[in-house]
């Protein structure tokens, strides 16, 4: 099978120490790799991020760092994009997963006091204090080089719990909401849509929701290079999601309108392999494409009218990524065990395969974002409920080892650290970069890649 080269994100980096974080655990849960990998993690002196011997990390970007439009860098790190911007330079476009209101996390400061600085008619929506609602992205521009950031500010205001998406072949982001919010007391307008951010856009970016792409908890975006389809995966907690695609009237003007299908397969079952398995890892299906109506789902019912007209559930759908005419898709509690699945798909053909389903949490547990690196394999975050979550790599084989961890203490000793989100890779290879969700950090990552061994 084969990896796609392509990749998203580039940023420098060399170690460096991050002050301010809470101290790392001081006892580490198990791990265990299919293959050797990179090799053992070593506990980071900083509290930050475990990595391989080799490996070193650079802090980017923290929340509450101030940013070059008088607002505060704000919490809630989730899925990031990146693009080529000239010579040693790149735009980096980061999801911040906010909810209406998230006091001392917004970009707006104490008391809300920069909100003043947002132009009125680039907020999509307010809370009912007339406040800007909390999440939206922002961009950054990095000097690969210099291994410096040269420039920050907010790129997309008044939306809300904006989740993952994914880069377009135009140079743009797809944020993605997960939230079904209508309007009403809580909101001025509904939400549970997605909007396009341009990467080379120096201010915030025309909030006008892609309402042919459907209204419900979406998580992330693949957009098909060589098609201009959309394919989108769904996060709705209780594990009954629909995988979607959007064939877009203009490839190059998602708003203008298209077509959403959800998918289904010819012979239909449940690829949550809950109750009973369905299918093994390795084992192939035939997809169906189902269309839907009414997909600003004024009922919040979408996915089970989906599914009425034959779509199969999706364990909580969330990172996708595509790759040499392919894509990975990941399900955080699909499996028998709920330790997730990542699911392959080819649209040349409508096959659909089960690519991984591991079984044991120490492996791996609830995937979430995940990307396609420059070397061939899949590195996919963690997002699970005990424990440290970790970085993990899949070989084009479906091995899978441990790649890096996070070694940030959370608030609640019995409680998990915070989530991974947003890995992505340098388009010459050299740098990975992921986000530490909570209390928000931006690493970007250095080492001898091709020391990989099996």
């Amino acid at each position: 099978m084969s990896f796609s080269r392509r990749s998203f994100l580039a940023l420098a980096a060399t170690s460096a120490a991050f002050g301010g974080l809470q101290r790392a655990y001081a006892q580490a849960p198990e791990y265990r790799n299919e293959v050797t990998g990179y090799g053992p993690l070593k506990p980071d002196p900083a509290g930050i991020f475990d990595l391989p011997e080799g490996f070193s990390y650079r802090v980017v970007s923290r929340a509450g760092q101030p940013m070059d439009d008088g607002l505060l860098t704000p919490g809630r790190m989730d899925g990031m994009g990146c693009f080529p911007a000239g010579r040693d330079r790149v735009v980096l476009v980061r999801n911040h997963e906010l909810r209406p209101s998230h006091p001392g996390q917004s970009a707006f400061g104490p008391g809300e006091a920069l909100v003043s600085r947002l132009p009125a008619d680039k907020v999509y929506d307010r809370t009912a204090a007339g406040v800007p609602m909390a999440g939206g992205t922002t961009s950054l521009v990095w000097d690969l080089k210099a291994q410096t950031l040269v420039a920050h500010h907010m790129s997309l205001a008044g939306t809300a719990v904006n989740c993952a998406g994914g880069i377009t072949p135009r140079r743009t982001w797809l944020s993605c909401e997960e939230v079904e919010l209508q309007k009403g007391p809580d909101a001025g307008k509904d939400h549970g849509w997605v909007f396009e951010v341009p990467a080379d856009l120096r201010g915030l970016a025309d909030p006008v929701p892609i309402t042919g792409m459907g209204r419900y908890k979406h998580e992330a975006t693949a957009t098909d290079p060589r098609t201009g389809i959309v394919y989108l995966t769904e996060d709705a907690p209780d594990g009954f999601c629909l995988f979607y695609r959007y064939l877009p009237d203009d490839r190059d003007r998602l708003h203008k309108g298209g077509r959403l299908q959800a998918m289904g397969f010819r012979d239909r079952g449940d690829p949550r392999n809950w109750d009973t398995r369905w299918w093994k890892p390795g084992e192939k299906r035939k997809a169906v494409w189902i269309d839907l109506d009414g997909v600003d789902s004024p009922d919040n019912a979408l996915r089970h009218r989906g599914h009425a007209k034959g779509a199969a559930w999706f364990a909580r759908g969330e990172g996708i990524f595509f790759g040499d005419r392919e894509l990975y898709f990941a399900c955080t509690s699909g499996g028998p065990t709920r330790n997730g699945q990542i699911i392959r798909y080819r649209p040349a053909n409508d096959e659909v395969a089960l690519f991984i389903e591991p079984s044991d949490a120490a492996v791996m547990s609830m995937a979430d974002n995940l990307a396609i690196s420059p070397y061939g394999h899949l590195f996919v975050c963690e997002d699970k409920y005990a424990g440290k979550n970790g970085l993990k790599g899949v070989t084009p084989k479906g091995q899978t080892y441990t790649f890096g961890r996070n070694a940030v203490a959370p608030p609640n000793h019995k409680a998990p650290n915070a989530e991974l989100a947003g890995v992505c890779f340098s388009p010459d290879g050299s740098t990975m970069f992921v986000n530490v969700y909570s209390p928000g950090v931006t690493l970007a990552i250095t080492g001898p890649w091709r020391r990989f061994r099996a």
